[in-house]
């Protein structure tokens, strides 16, 4: 079983949330004795920025937590930009940006399910995926 893990899971662990925090860990915690968790090229940017600069610190808090790194291939790519053209020509804002239905493809294309909070989102344009929310992390 191949686990993605969205930003705001990892970013709950490594703050700590007071209220997600705990949740998160105990989900990641689960994926992992499931199977492998990876997360995207996205996600290892947007984890990165979190500790304000570019730094060995951010991959050494990923590799603590046991969280693998991959990168987005072209189908997965394809997939995100083909959901993003549907959201904008439904209306959606440019609000949402890109780097979220990337994440949500990978999860799709690459993976068996993701570990995220965001269910609203990825349920909406991502029907087939499988998810995981921290409060709820048996499917």
């Amino acid at each position: 079983m191949i686990t993605a893990v969205d930003t705001s899971v990892i970013i709950d662990i490594l703050e700590p949330d007071p209220v997600y925090g705990p949740m998160s860990r105990e989900a990641l915690r689960t994926c992992l004795r499931e199977g492998t968790v990876v997360a995207s090229s996205i996600v290892w940017a947007e984890v990165a920025t979190a500790y304000g600069q570019i730094s060995q610190d951010a991959v050494d808090a990923m590799n603590e937590l046991s969280i693998g790194y991959v990168t987005i291939r072209q189908d997965s790519a394809l997939t995100a930009a083909q959901h993003w053209f549907e959201y904008r020509q439904q209306g959606g804002r440019r609000e949402r940006i890109v780097a979220d239905f990337l994440i949500g493809a990978h999860a799709v294309v690459q993976c068996d399910r993701l570990l995220s909070r965001d269910r609203g989102f990825y349920r909406s344009y991502f029907t087939s995926l499988s998810l995981i929310h921290p409060a709820q992390p048996s499917p």
